[in-house]
This record gives C-alpha cells, structure tokens and sequence, in this order.
C-alpha cells in the first residue's frame, strides 16, 4: 500500500500543471469580438452589451445562463447560436477577461 502511495504522489509532482486559458484569444477564437467589438466596448448592434469591466462572476453566470437556456430572450437568440463553441473552463476564462478590460 505505502508503495501505490509513494508512486501516486511521485506521479501527481511529475504531471505538468495545466496552463490557465488565454481569455483574450478565446474571444477572439470563439468570435466575441464579431458582436461585442475587438474589446467589449463596441457592440455591432445597438442593442448588445458592453461587455468590458464586466463583474467576472456575473458574466460567467450570465454566459452559462445563456448557454443552458435558463436566461432566454430576444437579446440572448444570437447568443445561443454560439454557445456550443464554449465550455465551462473556456466560460470562466473569458469572464476574467472581460472583467479586465476598461
């Protein structure tokens, strides 16, 4: 038992850490930029967001909402046809970017 121990622990120190997601390529990559603008901040449509200096927390809820259908509107209709490009780490990552920007 002490040795299944031992090899487990060596193998959880020798596992390389994953690397935190780049927010700001996945909005790019996921195609954020298309309605909310290069940098959250220049919606295409009037009526969509600013979503720059969002709430982390509150856009990534709002994400998910979205993505699972608990929040469904006519602002959300656009939305939905994207929301299979991400999942929750990829949710998570850009919400901390959009609370980044300015």
């Amino acid at each position: 038992m002490k040795f299944v121990v031992t090899l487990l622990a060596a193998a959880l120190v020798a596992a390389p850490a994953m690397a935190a997601l780049d927010g700001a390529k996945l909005y790019t990559e996921k195609t954020c930029n298309a309605c909310h603008g290069p940098k959250g901040d220049k919606p295409l449509m009037p009526n969509y967001p600013k979503i720059a200096g969002q709430n982390a927390a509150y856009a990534e809820q709002q994400i998910k909402d979205i993505k699972s259908g608990a929040r469904n509107n006519a602002q959300t209709a656009a939305m939905k046809g994207v929301m299979h490009l991400v999942n929750d780490e990829e949710i998570k990552a850009l919400a901390d970017y959009l609370s980044k920007l300015k």
